[in-house]
């Protein structure tokens, strides 16, 4: 049986003093080399082993990204097991339906903020691992701590490494819409996936291991899996986390990282945060005078991306008008489109490339083809999941003669570069018996410095209404001036939309949404389905208000 590359041992024994993962620590900042990590890995997994656990067992994961996470996810490797990590956000009935369906047969747990609502989800007979504890995390109070394990225990020898064909992790999507799916990914599926940087290398990543990379979004979520850790891992370089959400802009800023990886609320957050110290039009005029490379200069030090080979964002769409911002800060933005089921791997649309809607093009080793009757994407390549764990019956559903069905409407052009046209069950009807596609209605307020977050809602309402939430800019003008600048937005995005698809009413709500209130997911994607459910009652007499922009009650 062919061996996966654990490329780890190559740095290990390489470049063994070379930094490899940074843990801030208010002003100072904690460095391991690959030596180090790779010895408390080594102990770690002999550590597993005297467990006493039958082979590839189900190791959980539960922790917010930080050093410890990637040690431990690389002791699972290297002790044979399969690693089945977690939103460290999840309540104790969530922890333990997942641990139930995944066969967890111990926990890592690590750096989270609630434990008491997590830990009665936990197995009393289940052997937990519990990291060190960082300042403002909670204390757990259970099992075997993180220090204690590795000093109990000697470094595993050699360079044990795992079949292609057997289980590298079991990755559980989100479950907002019902019971969370684990999907299954090889060691084959991860060895696949290297064709993408040697053939396409839109991440501009060097093989010599001069890397610098800046892990923020959920480890547990493939993207930022296979993105950040594996390429890492692969190609060699050093990872730098986040303290904290309060101290993400200060970590990244010292960190200035060669390849960033952000979703498209990051990157809106980062441009109105700019735009909140320097309005557009100075901006724009400070862009066209002599000293504009000091300017772009300055402001990409300040942003943390100075030294950016590759960008990249992806999650959600992003629009066109916010790339164009970063492109005149000479910072390109490349946009890529996947999902857990294939590796977060399915087309990318390079940074240089100008192609409005579009994720760009099928990414070396994929096919990608439209449903004739649904418009629904699919998309073949090595690096999809064997399936769903032990749901042969949904897999069946995704997986059809080696094509996966996405989930998502779609449309290629006649150069192979692929639009996005919505979700299959975003999509809704209108009172007049039309259906509506909420993302590209979305995209047209992009431009809209007054706003920072939009969801298109309207099942059963004679037009769709856009809820939004205001950006700082926007909150920091008073109700009248907001309202006069939205309506105006409001009114030029009508113009470009056919009848049916025109917005009715622009509501601003409450509340922001965010992970705690429950209304984004931890990618930070709006729930949209939770939104409708919340505001179903009121669009009427939302959209029978001939006021155009109103606030919520």
């Amino acid at each position: 049986m062919s061996k996966f590359d654990f490329n780890f041992y190559h740095w290990e024994k390489t470049t063994p003093n070379a930094p490899f993962l940074r843990q801030p620590f208010g002003d100072k900042w904690e460095i391991y080399s690959w030596s180090e990590a790779g010895q408390m890995a080594r102990r770690i997994a002999t550590g597993l082993k005297s467990l006493g656990l039958p082979e590839k067992s189900h190791i959980g994961l539960v922790s917010k990204n930080c050093r410890e996470w990637v040690i431990a996810d690389i002791a699972i490797m290297m002790a044979g097991h399969v690693s089945v990590p977690f939103y460290p956000t999840l309540k104790a009935p969530q922890v333990k339906e997942l641990i139930e369906i995944g066969d967890v047969k111990a926990l890592f747990v690590g750096k989270i903020d609630d434990w008491q609502s997590m830990k009665d989800g936990i197995p009393s007979s289940l052997p937990v691992i519990s990291f060190p504890q960082y300042e403002g995390s909670a204390e757990v109070d259970r099992g075997e701590k993180w220090q204690d394990f590795i000093k109990a225990h000697k470094p595993l020898e050699g360079e044990p490494q795992s079949n292609l064909e057997d289980i590298w992790t079991i990755v559980f999507t989100s479950g907002t819409t019902g019971t969370p799916k684990g999907v299954v990914l090889p060691y084959s599926v991860l060895h696949s996936t290297k064709i993408v940087t040697e053939q396409n290398n839109h991440l501009k990543i060097s093989t010599e291991g001069d890397n610098h990379f800046f892990s923020f979004l959920p480890l547990n979520h493939i993207a930022e899996r296979v993105v950040v850790e594996s390429n890492c891992l692969r190609f060699g370089g050093v990872i730098s986390f986040s303290e904290s959400l309060a101290t993400f802009a200060k970590n990244l800023q010292e960190s200035q990282p060669t390849m960033f990886f952000a979703v498209p609320r990051i990157w809106t957050k980062f441009q109105l945060g700019v735009l909140a110290k320097m309005p557009q039009q100075h901006l724009d005029e400070a862009l066209k005078g002599p000293h504009a490379d000091a300017v772009k200069k300055k402001l990409r030090l300040s942003l943390g991306l100075d030294n950016i080979r590759g960008c990249i964002t992806g999650a959600a769409s992003i629009p066109e008008s916010t790339k164009e911002w970063y492109r005149k800060l000479d910072v390109p933005i490349a946009e890529g489109y996947g999902m857990t089921e294939n590796c977060a791997l399915c087309s990318c649309l390079e940074a240089p490339e100008i192609k409005p809607g579009s994720v760009g093009r099928a990414l070396p080793g994929a096919q990608i083809k439209i449903d004739p009757e649904t418009s629904e994407i699919m998309m073949k390549a090595d690096y999809i999941m064997k399936g769903y764990y032990k749901d042969p019956e949904k897999t069946a559903e995704v997986i059809e003669d080696g094509w996966l069905r996405t989930g998502d409407q779609g449309r290629l052009d006649d150069d192979g570069y692929l639009f996005i046209t919505g979700r299959v069950k975003d999509t809704f009807k209108t009172a007049k018996g039309q259906f509506i596609v909420p993302s590209p209605i979305e995209w047209h307020f992009g431009h809209d410095e007054n706003i920072e977050q939009i969801c298109i809602v309207g099942l059963g309402c004679p037009q769709p209404i856009a809820l939004i939430v205001p950006s700082e800019i926007g909150m920091a003008k008073s109700r009248e001036e907001l309202k006069s600048l939205l309506s105006k937005t409001l009114e030029e995005v009508n113009k470009k939309l056919p009848s049916y698809q025109r917005v009715s009413t622009l509501v601003v709500v409450k509340d922001a949404w965010s992970m705690e209130n429950g209304l984004l997911t931890p990618t930070l994607k709006v729930k949209r389905n939770i939104l409708g459910q919340r505001y179903q009652d009121l669009l009427m007499a939302w959209h029978e208000n001939k006021e155009g922009v109103v606030w919520e009650a």
